[in-house]
């Protein structure tokens, strides 16, 4: 399969590696974290801020756009990248996920999935060949495959029919996606927590080639160690010279644990929903801003931050925007932990190319575990 990206690994470390992936919007550095821009916007921030802390790339998502306003309507205004204004990479997720998880009264077969819309109850459906003519109607940089995820524990007969159909639409959404100029097609592992079931997989879809392989099917029920049990077992698995994409993944010591295990990519909506609920992350780990003790606390979140809006307001001042419930707290708490996990990613980057990833860490989880109160006398 012609790629219209390329993958440069750069460094590595252990089963962590640094690497970069060239699109014709720019140049996205891994691991990297990608913001979620659900409905085609990062919820509190400006396009411009979002840049600003260090993304390269944003995911929107297919279900949401597809029934508001509706990819049509966003192909005829020219595309996503143009309707929200971010000229850099888009990656977009299939939908498949938001179905299962979202839509009313859904009756899957082996077409696709019908639903009804959760915001008004109206009639759709979601095959392969429809996801991927979507995905192109957003004029996404990265399209994925429509696959079915299933939430864990489930029994393996369950596991392994999901799985079985993912794969099988796997191949209807490369034969949809045939040689799309300036986009690449992401293929789906899944498998649940099977380690068997997961080799299949991730040679089914090497089989049908892909120009990159993402991990689904984790961080949906099942204990952080069971998601890392399967990423050990899986990423020696997968193709060394194509990203990987842990999909849906998550919070700072989730990414951290999968950087170790070898993936490149990440999403997850927690860092701007943690934001409009009053938690702060920074290198003391997550800081609830809904605490009291922070009322008349003069201090900043962390005075040595890169990130301004980290050194200029009070924990005082931030308690009381959160208490409040003004915007402006939403808003500064999900800059702050973008700017976070943004940091985190770059750290990571620097510590494998200096063969120091242990080190880097060991060090992160120390402070984390430290936290923010400061000293006793």
């Amino acid at each position: 399969m012609t790629s219209p990206v390329t993958f440069t690994l750069e460094a590595t470390d252990g089963m962590a590696r640094r690497g970069r992936i060239d699109t014709h919007r720019g140049a996205i550095n891994t691991p990297a974290f990608m913001p979620v821009g659900t409905a085609g916007t990062v919820k509190g921030l400006y396009p411009e801020q979002v840049r600003e802390t260090g993304a390269d790339i944003l995911l929107g998502n297919t279900y949401h756009l597809m029934l508001r306003p509706g990819a049509e309507r966003v192909a005829r205004l020219g595309g996503l990248h143009e309707f929200m204004d971010w000229a850099r990479p888009i990656l977009t997720d299939s939908g498949g996920f938001q179905v299962m998880s979202l839509a009313k009264l859904r009756k899957l077969t082996e077409k696709g999935v019908t639903f009804r819309s959760h915001i008004d109850g109206s009639a759709h459906e979601l095959t392969p060949e429809r996801s991927i003519e979507i995905q192109k109607l957003l004029d996404s940089d990265i399209i994925m495959q429509l696959d079915e995820c299933i939430a864990l524990p489930a029994e393996h007969r369950e596991i392994e029919r999901a799985m079985e159909l993912s794969l099988r639409w796997a191949q209807r959404s490369k034969d949809a996606f045939a040689e799309a100029p300036g986009r690449a097609l992401f293929g789906i592992v899944q498998g649940g927590d099977d380690p068997e079931l997961r080799a299949r997989s991730a040679a089914g879809l090497q089989d049908i080639g892909f120009h990159g392989y993402s991990i689904g099917g984790l961080a949906v029920g099942e204990p952080q160690e069971v998601m890392f049990r399967v990423l050990s077992d899986l990423t020696p698995l997968m193709p060394q010279d194509r990203p990987r994409y842990l999909m849906g993944v998550g919070k700072p010591d989730d990414i951290l644990g999968g950087i170790e295990r070898g993936v490149d990519m990440f999403d997850c909506v927690h860092p701007t929903r943690a934001g409009r609920h009053g938690h702060a992350y920074t290198r003391f780990g997550v800081i609830n801003l809904k605490n009291a003790r922070h009322k008349d606390d003069h201090r900043p979140l962390d005075e040595a931050s890169p990130n301004p809006n980290c050194r200029r307001f009070s924990r005082a001042y931030l308690h009381h925007l959160v208490k409040a419930e003004e915007m402006l707290g939403a808003m500064l708490l999900s800059q702050i932990n973008l700017h976070y996990y943004q940091e985190l990613t770059a750290g990571a980057r620097t510590a494998i190319s200096a063969g120091r990833m242990a080190d880097f860490a060991v060090e992160t989880r120390n402070g984390w575990a430290r936290g923010d109160l400061p000293p006793l006398a």
